[in-house]
């Protein structure tokens, strides 16, 4: 299993990424941070995903973090050197955070997310913006922003495609937390397993994907999110363009 990432003197790579055959495993690698988003990891994430998108031996994408935490969501401590005075690097960052998160659902290759304990704010979007989650028993995602004083304002987006709009504005709102039980009864998590056994299932699952031909699961994912946001005889007839190609992705 080759890495990608070799540490730096003293410092060990922030997102570690491994090849299991044809699915690439990345890692956000802060476990004493609990893998939380600063700029630093953000852009490795960013990087690594489009790395594992162009790569032609990559066939699916397992996101995971190291140690107890999936993430914690964004590094705060950061937050103190974006100032009102820099209005620049405030935006370069949220351009940052912005694609970072859409990237996933981007990629023409699926990804699933293997989670365990927290999964929070930013941590949370990157979790539920994967195609398929799989999550311990013993995650705990949620949008805690508002007890900080902060807007989830990217996540936001996402958040509400994936949920009902009362019960998203309830964890935005209230800081709720939803446990691996109630993100399984609500359909946002595919698969719940124990603690240690996420990473496993995921590549279980990234490892079917890796056996489909890949120029239809390139179409196949492709359309599943156009057709989402198109209206109803819209998205019909784009569906009827990709069935009319389609006889070409047999083998």
């Amino acid at each position: 299993m080759p890495e990608h990432d070799s540490p730096g003197p003293g410092h060990p790579p922030v997102l570690v990424s491994e090849d299991h055959g044809a699915v690439r495993v990345l890692r956000l690698n802060r476990p004493a941070k609990l893998n939380a988003l600063n700029t630093e990891l953000t852009a490795a994430l960013l990087e690594g995903l489009r790395a594992a998108d162009t790569d032609g031996a990559v066939r699916a994408v397992v996101l995971t973090g190291a140690g107890r935490a999936f993430c914690a969501g964004a590094d705060v401590k950061e937050f103190t050197d974006l100032t009102p005075d820099d209005q620049g690097a405030v935006v370069r960052r949220a351009e940052l955070t912005m694609r970072t998160q859409m990237l996933p659902q981007q990629l023409t290759k699926p990804v699933v997310s293997a989670v365990r304990g927290h999964a929070m704010g930013g941590g949370a979007g990157l979790a539920l913006g994967c195609d398929m989650v799989v999550a311990a028993s013993d995650t705990r995602l949620g949008y805690p922003e508002l007890r900080h004083s902060l807007v989830p304002a990217i996540v936001m987006t996402g958040l509400q495609r994936h949920l009902g709009r009362k019960l998203a504005f309830e964890l935005i709102s209230t800081g709720r937390i939803l446990d691996a039980r109630e993100l399984a009864a609500h359909g946002l998590a595919n698969r719940v397993v124990e603690p240690g056994e996420e990473v496993a299932a995921a590549l279980e699952i990234a490892t079917a994907w890796a056996e489909v031909n890949a120029d239809a699961m390139c179409a196949a994912k492709g359309l599943f999110y156009r057709v989402a946001d198109l209206p109803f005889e819209e998205a019909m007839r784009t569906g009827g363009d990709v069935n009319a190609i389609m006889r070409g992705f047999r083998t």
